[in-house]
């Protein structure tokens, strides 16, 4: 049954922007990056995914709701999304009507990626105290939109947050809510996002066999609990299980690589920067360029060695997903818009066929 439902589905592909600082001037960085969203809606990518960070040159997307209202003013068929909205950061009763307003400015567009927030020393920039009280949290905002986004009114007694009958007057447009999307960064997150129907994306902290092992959990702890009527993302008839990669194109294996290298360097330094300014050791195995080449999670060369890298990652995982992170470290925008160039045009149209709808 698994693989019967599983088997059908295409690959299709999105973009995950962290939106770095590269050392330009900021205004500079926004306009170009909503370039990159403009190229991606023409060329037919399925999403936009913008990541939300503190305190760090990683991104300068620190309000994805600002960054998304923007790319609703200058794309017309890709969705949109934040990977993630960290909701302890938010007042949950505020943040879902904005994105329901974004659901009516992009015409449907939106989907809604929640968590935690991966950084507790981003985490502490918003008063809070540990990872166990950062989980409490997230899940008490994630009911609250819940009831947010299918009721006319707010009413709700928890530890964090209190409501009594707040008026709700902003449907969204997607039925019951839109598209929600949980990343996995840790094996213990799989069980939730699968009988929930949550779609995914796993990071490159996992090597490939570990993400076929995941994925395959997935599918089939989706199949048991695909017809329980409390799911929460139950209104999406065919998650989406992605990998998060980055990808770098050239017209040869030898100047993709001699670009792409000094470009990841400098994202290794933006990774780590928040754990090494606090005497931490950073997240130097995720800094390695040769390890997460051959890990599967950078991809690197001329069109047909992407080709036969990305037909290889998806072979051994099992992802129906690649969200392939273009802009990264201190690439210059002529390097990275030639880059998602050659992949939109030498490799998406040998991989997929084109993207459908959220179901």
């Amino acid at each position: 049954m698994v693989k019967g439902h599983w088997g059908t589905e295409p690959l299709s592909f999105g973009v995950f922007d962290q939106i770095e600082n590269d050392g330009r001037p900021i205004g500079d960085i926004y306009e170009e990056h909503l370039k990159l969203m403009e190229y991606a809606d023409e060329a037919g990518f399925y999403c936009y995914h913008v990541s939300e960070h503190h305190g760090t040159p990683l991104s300068l997307s620190i309000s994805p709701n600002i960054i998304l209202s923007a790319a609703a003013q200058r794309t017309q068929r890709i969705r949109l999304a934040a990977l993630v909205y960290c909701l302890p950061y938010y007042e949950p009763y505020r943040l879902a009507n904005e994105i329901n307003m974004l659901d009516h400015l992009t015409g449907g567009r939106i989907e809604v990626g929640v968590g935690r927030g991966v950084s507790p020393i981003e985490a502490a920039f918003f008063g809070i105290p540990n990872v166990e009280e950062s989980r409490s949290i997230y899940r008490e905002i994630l009911d609250i939109m819940l009831i947010t986004f299918t009721n006319d009114e707010l009413s709700y007694q928890g530890k964090y947050h209190s409501y009594s009958n707040f008026p709700l007057l902003i449907p969204s447009v997607q039925k019951p809510y839109p598209p929600l999307w949980f990343p996995s960064s840790n094996t213990e997150s799989v069980p939730f996002t699968a009988k929930n129907g949550f779609n995914t994306i796993f990071n490159n902290r996992f090597s490939l066999n570990e993400t076929e092992s995941l994925v395959s959990q997935y599918k089939e702890l989706w199949d048991q609990h695909r017809a329980d009527e409390d799911r929460m993302n139950g209104h999406v008839a065919s998650p989406k299980l992605g990998l998060s990669v980055k990808v770098y194109v050239a017209p040869t294996d030898g100047e993709a690589e001699r670009e792409a290298l000094p470009a990841f360097r400098t994202w290794g330094q933006h990774i780590s920067h928040l754990a090494r300014q606090a005497g931490g050791r950073g997240e130097t195995d995720r800094e390695n360029f040769d390890a997460q080449r051959a890990n599967g999670t950078l991809i690197v060369g001329s069109p047909q060695t992407v080709i036969e890298q990305v037909q290889n990652t998806v072979r051994l995982t099992g992802i129906n997903y690649l969200l392939s992170s273009f802009a990264f470290g201190d690439l210059h925008p002529v390097q990275y818009m030639r880059s998602i160039e050659l992949f939109a045009k030498e490799v998406m149209p040998l991989l997929a066929t084109s993207p459908s709808p959220a179901g």
